[in-house]
C-alpha cells in the first residue's frame, strides 16, 4: 500500500503541473479535444463530430473521457490532456504491479522508472492525443491472456482461468471503443506469433474459449457500432471501415516514411531504455518458467508492433507508441539482471548511451541557441520553406538559461558513464534515467511553450481574438482544427458571400490568386500566416 501510495503521488507530480500551459497542438490533440467539446456545445454524446458533421476516424470513448473531464473543469488545455496524465499514474502503478508479481518489488519499481524516464513515454502523459489509453487497454488485454497461457496454470480452476480470458476480451474491447480494431489486430497478430513459437504444439486458447473470447470482445469493442447502425447510421460505420483500410494501404495526408521509420523513433525516442532492452534478447538460466513466459510475450509483443507499423504506409511517430510497455519491460529486466551480477554489461552499451544520449543533450543545448542565431539563419539560404522561413521570425523571449537544460542532462549522463566505468551499475542507471526524467519534465515546462510560438502562435493568437464572434473564421490550403477550438465555433450554415476571416500558410505562388481573383483583402501576416477578409468580395468557401 505504501509503494503504491508513493508511486501515485510521484506520478501526480511528473504528469499533473503545466498541464495548460501550452496550447493544443493540431492535428491530433486539438482534433480529440475539439470533438470532446462539440459533444457539449450540442448535448450529443452518442455520436462524433467535427466542425459538427459526422467524424468516422475513432470511436468515442477517450473522446468521452475527455468530454467529463472538460465539464469538470471547463473547456481548455488542462482538460483535454488531464485523461493521459491520470493514464500516466494508472500505467505507473500497473507497471510496478505487474513487475512485482512478475519478479519482486525492486523490478517494479525499474519498470515504472524505465518507463517514466524515457523520453517519449514520459512525454505522451502529458499530452492530449488518444494513444495512452489504446496502448494501456490492449496491454492489459494481453497481459490477462499471458496469464490465462501459461502453463503454471494449469492446476487452477477453469472459473479462474476463464475470468482471465474475459478480461483480456474485455480490455481489447475497450481498446477497439478507443481507437479501433487495430487493437484486436495486434492482439490476434500476437496469438499467431506466440502459437507459431510453440509449434502449435498445445494451443494457447481452445475453440470454446475462443468462441468465449471473440463473442466478449464484439460485445464490448462493438457496443458503439451496434447503437450506431440501430439508429440507421451505416455511413459512418463505413467511412470508419474504409478509413481504417486506407490507413494501411496509402500514406494518410503526407505522413508516409522509410520502413525503418519506427526503429529510428523508438531508440532515439525511448532512450535511454531501448539501449539497455537490446541487452535483453537471449536466455537466462536464472528465469523462472513464468518469467521465461512472460519475456516470450514481451518480445512478441514489441516485434509485432514493430513490424505491423513499419508495413503500414501511413508513419506517424505515435502509431509505434504499444512499444513503449514490452521495450521498458526488456530495459527493466536488463537492469534488474545486471545489478543481481547475473548479465554482464557490455561496452556497446556504453558507446551507445553516451553516443545517443549526448546528441539529445546537444539538440537540447542548441535549441534555445536558435533564436540568436536566426537572422544568420534566414539570411544564409539553407532554409527553402517559405514558411519555415516565417516561423523563424516570430518574437519569442528566450530568458538565456535555457540551453542548460541540455548541459544538465548531459552532465548526468556523464556521470552515469562514470559509475558504469567502475561497474557500479546500480548508481549509474539512476543518474541516467534520473536524468532523463528530469529533463524531459524541465523541457515540457519551459521549451515546449516557446516551439509552440514559432509552429502555431501567431494562428492560435488569431483564433483567440476571434472567440465567440458573429465573424467565422475558416482554413485554406492546410488542414487544421484548431480554428474550432479556440474561436469556440458554434453549429452554422454556411451562406455564400457572407463576411469570413481566412487563414492561410505563407506561400507566394497562392496570395496573388487569392487576393485578384477571390477578392480576399489582407488583413495582416505574422510568422508564416497570413489573415484575410472577403467583406465586399463574392468568395466562396
Amino acid at each position: 500500500m505504501k509503494q503504491a501510495l508513493l508511486i501515485i503521488a510521484a506520478g501526480a507530480l511528473l504528469f499533473l503541473p503545466f498541464l495548460g500551459s501550452v496550447h493544443l497542438f493540431d492535428w491530433d490533440e486539438i482534433n480529440f479535444a475539439e470533438c470532446a467539446r462539440e459533444m457539449i456545445v450540442t448535448g450529443d454524446y452518442s455520436r462524433v463530430q467535427i466542425d459538427f458533421q459526422p467524424f468516422w476516424e475513432k470511436p468515442p470513448l477517450f473522446i468521452w473521457m475527455q468530454a467529463l473531464s472538460m465539464n469538470m473543469f471547463g473547456v481548455g488545455e488542462f482538460a483535454a490532456r488531464l485523461p493521459n496524465a491520470i493514464c500516466g499514474i494508472v500505467t505507473l502503478l500497473l507497471v510496478f504491479s505487474i513487475g512485482k508479481r512478475t519478479f519482486d518489488e525492486r523490478f517494479g519499481f525499474l519498470w515504472a522508472l524505465a518507463f517514466a524516464g524515457s523520453f517519449l513515454p514520459h512525454f505522451y502523459f502529458k499530452s492530449g492525443i488518444i494513444d495512452p489509453w489504446f496502448n494501456l487497454f490492449i496491454f492489459c488485454g494481453i497481459y490477462y491472456f499471458i496469464l490465462f497461457s501459461n502453463n503454471e496454470n494449469a492446476s487452477e480452476n477453469n472459473s479462474t482461468n476463464n475470468k482471465r480470458l474475459l478480461l483480456s476480451a474485455l480490455f481489447i474491447g475497450l481498446g477497439i471503443m478507443t481507437k479501433g480494431p487495430v487493437a484486436l489486430l495486434v492482439f490476434i497478430l500476437c496469438l499467431l506469433a506466440y502459437a507459431a513459437i510453440k509449434r502449435f504444439r498445445s494451443p494457447a486458447i481452445r475453440w470454446r474459449q475462443a468462441l468465449l473470447f471473440f463473442l466478449a470482445v464484439g460485445l464490448c469493442g462493438g457496443m458503439w457500432f451496434i447503437v450506431e447502425a440501430l439508429r440507421g447510421r451505416f455511413d459512418v460505420i463505413m467511412e470508419f471501415i474504409n478509413y481504417q483500410l486506407r490507413l494501411l494501404r496509402t500514406e494518410d495526408s503526407g505522413h508516409g516514411g522509410p520502413f525503418f521509420y519506427h526503429f529510428v523513433i523508438l531508440l532515439i525516442g525511448c532512450f535511454p531504455a531501448s539501449i539497455l532492452a537490446l541487452r535483453a534478447f537471449g536466455k537466462n538460466d536464472a528465469d523462472t518458467p513464468f518469467q521465461k513466459h512472460f519475456k516470450v510475450w514481451m518480445i512478441i509483443l514489441l516485434v509485432i508492433v514493430l513490424l505491423l507499423f513499419s508495413l503500414v504506409k501511413t508513419k506517424i511517430v505515435h502509431y509505434s507508441s504499444l512499444c513503449y510497455f514490452p521495450l521498458s519491460w526488456l530495459a527493466a529486466y536488463s537492469i534488474y539482471r545486471i545489478i543481481n551480477r547475473e548479465l554482464g554489461w557490455r561496452p556497446w552499451m556504453t558507446g551507445l548511451l553516451v553516443f545517443i544520449g549526448l546528441s539529445i543533450a546537444a539538440a537540447i543545448t542548441a535549441l534555445p541557441l536558435v533564436n540568436f542565431w536566426k537572422e544568420q539563419l534566414i539570411s544564409s539560404g539553407l532554409v527553402h520553406d517559405d514558411f519555415a522561413l516565417s516561423n523563424l521570425q516570430a518574437e519569442v523571449h528566450w530568458a538565456g538559461y535555457e540551453w542548460i537544460i541540455g548541459a544538465m542532462f548531459a552532465a548526468c549522463l556523464l556521470i552515469g558513464t562514470y559509475f558504469i566505468m567502475g561497474r557500479r551499475y546500480r548508481r549509474a542507471l539512476l543518474w541516467i534515467f534520473t536524468g532523463s526524467l528530469v529533463t524531459v519534465n524541465i523541457a515540457s515546462a519551459v521549451l515546449v511553450p516557446k516551439v509552440e510560438q514559432y509552429s502555431q502562435g501567431a494562428a492560435i493568437e488569431f483564433y483567440e481574438k476571434h472567440s465567440g464572434k458573429d465573424i467565422p473564421v475558416e482554413t485554406l490550403g492546410f488542414k487544421s482544427y484548431a480554428h474550432l477550438f479556440y474561436t469556440d465555433k458554434r453549429p452554422h450554415v454556411p451562406v455564400e458571400g457572407e463576411h469570413t476571416h481566412y487563414v492561410t500558410k505563407v506561400d507566394p505562388a497562392e496570395e496573388d490568386i487569392l487576393r485578384e481573383k477571390k477578392g480576399l483583402t489582407e488583413i495582416y501576416r505574422k510568422n508564416g500566416f497570413i489573415f484575410w477578409d472577403n467583406a465586399g468580395s463574392c468568395f466562396l468557401h
